[in-house]
């Protein structure tokens, strides 16, 4: 494995990649591949890429790779139609 690392860099440096490239190619290949063996679940890929779900989002939409699916729904207190109890007073 070892030496199959050393080879990515090699070709990485003969290739005139600059470090922060590299590492934009590498983590978008390793969170890519992880969201893939969890079937798109964040918080497992998250686990095993070692980092919060909270920086893995973040990561996904500076790479661009934010899911484009359904748009996430605001929890029903904010959607704006509250019911609130009448109390007995009035």
């Amino acid at each position: 494995m070892h030496e199959k690392f050393e080879g990515m860099v090699t070709q990485l440096l003969d290739g005139g990649f600059f470090l922060e490239q590299a590492i934009e190619i590498v983590e978008k290949g390793m969170i890519q591949g992880a969201l893939a063996r969890s079937n798109g679940n964040q918080c497992a890929a998250a686990r095993q890429l070692g980092i919060h779900r909270n920086t893995l989002q973040r990561k996904l939409t500076e790479y661009g790779l934010a899911a484009r699916g359904r748009a996430r729904r605001k929890p029903a207190g904010r959607a704006g139609n509250i019911k609130r109890k009448r109390t007995g007073a009035a």
